[in-house]
């Protein structure tokens, strides 16, 4: 059992080898993007190894929602800082985003290979494990986080919103909308004591980390030109990181923009590496590595994937590590609270949507998928690899059958 009382220092908890080992894991088995990522870290970190309480947990959530940037790995950089401290952070960084990241650099070299018929296949397989674990991530916290009919309103209504206008943009609307529906709708909701995050460094730190982020995000412009020079990637990607909010597949326009809008990249090469993301774990972020890599810098395409990488990640890290000192001080609040339940409650609405459109209506061509998927669902007991293992045999198992149409 966990001490939910515990305010220690995060560096007491565990050791940044002990975090990078956990998300090293996750980052080898996290298949189905970044809203799968939030049942997998839930299963494996709170409910596994009991690193944070499920309020903590939902709290991390929110402010990670809340801010730009990659919600599912905000959320395991500041798990990985609550266990580890600084270190741990940095562990839970490395671990979960290097395998794909490796991955997506050395895609160019078999893409080749990956567009005949046995590789559509496993990319289909890929989708349906996505499903799976998107299925049981919403059924695991719509229990936790709407056990009353107010929030899951408030997580129907979300849904509806999202599937009726579909816009990026409107995700970061619901997300507020739902704030504000828990703040006016959970009125019998108060403040959990002994609940706080033990950061290690308190609010002057948090103020000099948003200046860092800011002083990056005015400063980079100008020093970078439009030629294709490392410091013009590390702004193009600083700008994509800080200016997303949802994460995810929502970054897509922004890079696009950034990267194929002055010819570093084609369009061709742009979709190529797409494809390779939504087939491999980790974050969906890492797709700037793959970029990076393909970039005509003059320089080594391992250093431009790199420092692709690290500024698109770099600007949400920041902002959550800005936010987290002054967060026990808000969250005591009650309409914080209140605010907090109906952003979780949205929430779920979200992977509600997400879990229909695009996941159930890009994998499911038919019976014989949702079939699959149902398997994989029941193997999610034993372990996400047998899921990725199931999926994706029994994709190619029906391709070279003829049984399948993608």
């Amino acid at each position: 059992m966990i001490d939910d009382t515990n305010t220690e220092s995060p560096r007491s908890h565990g050791s940044a080898r002990e975090v990078f080992l956990a998300f090293l894991k996750l980052g080898l088995t996290s298949f189905g993007g970044p809203i799968a990522h939030l049942g997998y870290f839930r299963a494996e970190l709170v409910q596994r190894r009991g690193w944070v309480t499920e309020s903590q947990f939902s709290q991390l959530l929110a402010i990670c929602q809340f801010l730009p940037g990659p919600a599912s790995s905000q959320l395991g950089f500041t798990l990985g800082l609550l266990r580890g401290g600084w270190r741990g952070a940095l562990a839970a960084f490395v671990a979960f985003t290097l395998p794909s990241a490796i991955l997506l650099v050395l895609f160019a070299a078999i893409a080749p290979a990956l567009q005949g018929p046995v590789g559509m296949a496993v990319i289909h397989g890929l989708k349906l494990v996505a499903l799976a674990v998107v299925a049981s991530a919403v059924l695991g916290m719509s229990k936790k986080l709407c056990p009353d009919r107010r929030r899951q309103a408030i997580a129907v209504i979300a849904a509806a919103v999202v599937l009726s206008l579909g816009a990026a943009w409107v995700q970061l609307l619901v997300v507020v909308g739902g704030g504000v529906a828990g703040w006016l709708a959970c009125r019998n909701l108060q403040p959990s004591p002994g609940e706080p995050f033990p950061t290690g460094y308190g609010i002057r730190l948090g103020a000099g980390l948003l200046a860092t982020f800011l002083l990056l995000l005015v400063g980079l412009p100008l020093i970078a030109g439009a030629t294709p020079t490392l410091a013009a990637v590390a702004e193009a990607f600083y700008r994509a990181g800080a200016l997303v909010f949802g994460g995810g597949h929502v970054v897509l326009p922004l890079l696009e923009e950034a990267v194929v809008g002055p010819g570093w990249v084609n369009q061709e090469q742009f979709l190529a590496g797409y494809g390779a993301a939504q087939a491999i774990p980790g974050p969906m972020f890492a797709f700037s590595a793959y970029l990076g890599a393909e970039i005509p810098t003059g320089h080594a395409a391992v250093l431009c994937a790199l420092v692709a990488l690290v500024f698109m990640f770099l600007p949400g890290f920041l902002l959550v590590s800005a936010v987290l000192p002054a967060w026990d001080a808000i969250s005591r609040h009650a309409a914080t609270t209140r605010a907090i339940a109906g952003v979780n409650a949205a929430v779920v609405g979200l992977l509600g949507a997400a879990l229909y459109d695009p996941i159930f209506t890009s994998a499911v061509t038919g019976g014989a998928d949702l079939a699959i998927a149902l398997i994989g669902f029941g193997l999610l007991g034993r372990s996400p690899l047998w899921v990725v293992l199931w999926c994706v045999a029994a994709s190619v198992a029906m391709q070279a059958a003829g049984l399948s149409i993608h």
